[in-house]
């Protein structure tokens, strides 16, 4: 089968090589993948630049969520079956065929096209992880949601308007702006032409945000925590703007906020349980219209490196999935 591989650590169209390897086998509670389509994620771009807190030895494939077909299940697996259609996540899954954890492999929702499932899991799981049990957010609240326009950021717009919360998306340009509007921002707010502090302030008639949502971190959180509410809550999903959040806790503590840290992956890791309960609830507010992928982008298999150099340009808007030719 076909298989991306970093062969060093570099800018992902240096390192990424397209390489034959010997198609995997489902062992006992694994099952066998083929992809159909395969998101492409900032982490792909860490991963490849060596910079991911998950470090695999060299040569690695990337790529961290998939939408394919079960092709054939390991000894004990019962839930799945050959022929059906699902979403999945491990690092590796950027190749032809993947070995998944069957107790992290979900049907696909049938709502979705393979692009939109493709994209459903790690931004959305995160989102609603970040948002609900992080957050604890409540109808009525405010939330500003930085990258609103990104993947990661569109997801979490559509999740705080489902919970019932209204929504302050901040962007990077103007032509961003219909984008975060589209996923259901309620103000957006353009940071090459506005504050957002000023504008969050202005909003909520100087309470400011209940919840912020932060993959950026550098500035937009250093500036975030001058608009946040009294027990607001910060939630620090990355660093996608290239500097790591740096939290003062003489400022937490006078201003009564808190700051929440969210390793998705962690919960994969050790509440399985919790993340299955997600998926059963990301497929409700599919089924019901609330969420829905951000595709934008959609590349052939053999452009995969382009793709995942965009994302480390900060040029893309939604979500860039690769699809199997």
């Amino acid at each position: 089968m076909r298989a991306w591989q970093a062969q060093a650590a570099g800018e992902p169209r240096d390192v990424l090589r397209l390489v034959d390897v010997e198609r995997p086998e489902a062992g006992p509670g694994q099952v066998l993948v083929r992809a159909l389509a395969v998101a492409a994620n900032f982490p792909d771009v860490l991963l490849a630049r060596g910079q991911y807190q998950v470090k695999p030895p060299l040569p690695f494939t990337p790529g961290i969520e998939l939408c394919g077909e079960v092709v054939a299940v390991g000894e004990g697996v019962s839930r799945l079956a050959p022929g059906q259609r699902v979403i999945g996540s491990k690092i590796g899954v950027l190749a032809e065929y993947s070995v998944l954890d069957a107790a992290l492999v979900f049907p696909a929702p049938e709502p979705l096209s393979d692009a939109e499932a493709a994209a459903l899991y790690v931004g959305h799981q995160t989102g609603h992880f970040g948002l609900h049990r992080r957050a604890r957010i409540q109808a009525g609240e405010t939330l500003l949601v930085h990258a609103a326009a990104g993947g990661v950021g569109t997801a979490a717009v559509q999740l705080g308007k489902a919970a019932g919360a209204r929504v302050v998306g901040v962007v990077g340009t103007a032509a961003k702006a219909g984008v975060a509007r589209a996923a259901g921002a309620d103000v957006v707010v353009d940071r090459s032409a506005e504050d957002f502090v000023d504008v969050v302030m202005e909003a909520t008639g100087g309470r400011g945000a209940d919840v912020v949502y932060d993959p950026v971190g550098g500035d937009a959180f250093d500036r975030s925590t001058r608009c946040i509410a009294f027990e607001g809550r910060i939630v620090v999903v990355g660093f996608a703007g290239g500097v790591i959040q740096t939290a003062r806790a003489s400022h937490a503590l006078l201003k009564n906020y808190a700051v929440l840290g969210l390793y998705w992956g962690l919960y994969a890791e050790r509440r399985p349980d919790l993340v299955a309960a997600t998926h059963d609830e990301l497929t409700r507010l599919a089924w019901a219209g609330q969420v829905r992928p951000v595709v934008r982008q959609i590349v052939p298999f053999a452009q995969a490196a382009d793709a995942i150099q965009e994302l480390a340009g900060g040029v893309t808007v939604g979500r860039v999935v690769i699809a199997m030719e």
